[in-house]
């Protein structure tokens, strides 16, 4: 008689199976992971697990408490669109630029960068330092402040890599709520969704401004001058350096010089969130010139700028913040203080897409290359704007849309409400923002005639 086991498995309902009769490796793994799933299996083990009131298996979930999140305004557009089974669909919410026929585009000064740092065989994966790598943050400050810029020459600018534009504006956010005396930033109204969060979340406090006229679909520059002439003496300021967003209205030179008084007169201070520099006008220069007027008063102030959209680089997050100082050596202490920001938040940004922006910055072959590439994609945008402005004043659209061709960059505000706008998804399949704002760059030459439909009906069925 065989004896009697002592093994907790001996009074299973689910006895082990007899071991395999072959003696080969093979058979005895298999015979040890069938008597290990078992044993997993066993109802012994299952009572001594369900003893213990941590167990994932005990009761209801630790977290059953929690509620859904809604989808987030703008990301979700793109969640409800790819749900669409519709052939006719269109989606106009996405921020990132796509071709003619619809097609996200992957710049061709990317790819050559992007093959050099393949064929180089001395390059390793190291960690960057915590401020990032040294040539992109030496190039993009140049890039945004200009190559004969006073502050870069007198080193009175820090410049971090951060991870895109948002990532800047965080890091931005925090290192000003630990070391500035003033905690409320004035943001202008509308902005772009998520600027509310990251600096709540920073730990400012968050008021408006007045930007955006809807009776005229521009800027309300006297409400603008009003609310920052009010506003306390150091309070912050965001400003959109170039192609608001969402509304697409920029102010002109001449305004940006009176809010530049304004702001200096109050010593307010500025915090330019660059997200377009390129992408707005199709000249880098150009869409920089309101960063500049205020460098080059020997002023203070931040820039968060992001290589997204000028340079295609969307998943790769990359970003830097530049934090212009009075001096050389406060300018040191600042980037310090950055250091402690970010080494507890990320501790140091990923090199890949940082090295692309270095490689063709510093290239002056692969920099014409870029110029050539982002004043395409600006011009296909503008060519939108007027297409689609074009094609409504010859369909008789009730309105006047002349807004379209006014504003500037990747969005338009068009004036469309909240209803028109669900109107327009549910009966041409056309995904936005409830704001309104349209995405120009998801826009083509096909599917204008659709969207001009889908605009009239809005507009003259739908108050």
């Amino acid at each position: 008689m065989r004896p009697r086991s002592t093994s907790p498995l001996a009074h299973s309902s689910s006895p082990l199976p007899p071991p395999f009769s072959s003696s080969s490796p093979t058979d005895r793994r298999l015979n040890t992971l069938v008597r290990h799933l078992l044993v997993e299996n066993s109802s012994s083990v299952m009572d001594s697990i369900s003893a213990s009131p941590t167990s994932a298996f005990h009761g209801d979930s630790v977290f059953a408490h929690i509620v859904r999140a809604p989808e987030d305004p703008i990301l979700g557009v793109t969640v409800a669109y790819n749900k669409d089974p519709s052939p006719v669909k269109l989606n106009l919410g996405v921020g990132a630029y796509r071709t003619e026929e619809g097609k996200p585009l992957v710049l061709n000064v990317v790819r050559r960068a992007e093959q050099q740092l393949v064929n180089d065989v001395s390059r390793v994966k190291e960690y960057l330092p915590i401020v990032g790598l040294a040539d992109f943050n030496k190039l993009s400050a140049k890039l945004i402040l200009g190559a004969d810029s006073p502050a870069i020459q007198e080193n009175r600018v820090t410049t971090v890599q951060c991870l895109s534009g948002t990532g800047s504006l965080r890091v931005g956010g925090e290192f000003l709520a630990r070391h500035y005396h003033e905690r409320t930033i004035y943001i202008p109204q509308p902005t772009w969704g998520n600027h509310t969060k990251v600096f709540t979340l920073s730990g400012l406090s968050v008021k408006t401004y007045q930007y955006y006229d809807p009776a005229t679909r521009g800027l309300n520059f006297q409400g603008l001058l009003e609310d920052l002439g009010s506003a306390p003496s150091g309070a912050i300021v965001l400003l959109h350096a170039c192609a608001h967003n969402p509304t697409g209205v920029d102010p002109t030179l001449e305004q940006w010089e009176q809010i530049r008084q304004l702001i200096r007169s109050k010593a307010l201070l500025p915090f330019f969130d660059s997200a377009y520099q390129g992408f707005a006008s199709g000249s880098l220069d150009a869409d920089a010139q309101p960063v500049r007027l205020f460098a080059a008063d020997g002023g203070e102030c931040l820039i968060a700028q992001s290589y997204a959209k000028n340079m295609g680089l969307y998943g790769e997050r990359v970003g830097a913040l530049s934090i212009v100082c009075k001096t050389a050596d406060v300018a040191s202490r600042v980037e310090s203080q950055l250091k402690l920001v970010i080494r507890p938040m990320y501790s140091n940004p990923p090199i890949h897409g940082a090295s692309i922006v270095a490689i063709i910055l510093k290239d002056r072959d692969l920099y014409n290359e870029w110029t050539i590439e982002l004043k395409a994609m600006a011009d296909r945008i503008i060519s939108m704007r007027q297409q689609l402005f074009d094609a409504l004043r010859a369909r008789g659209t009730p309105g006047d849309w002349s807004h379209i061709i006014k504003q500037i960059g990747m969005f338009t505000f068009t004036g469309l409400n909240a209803e028109q706008v669900a109107f327009m998804t549910k009966e041409y399949h056309i995904y936005m923002t409830s704001d309104g704002r349209i995405s120009m760059a998801g826009l083509s030459s096909k599917t204008v005639p659709h969207l001009v439909d889908a605009i009239h009906a809005a507009v003259t069925r739908v108050v």
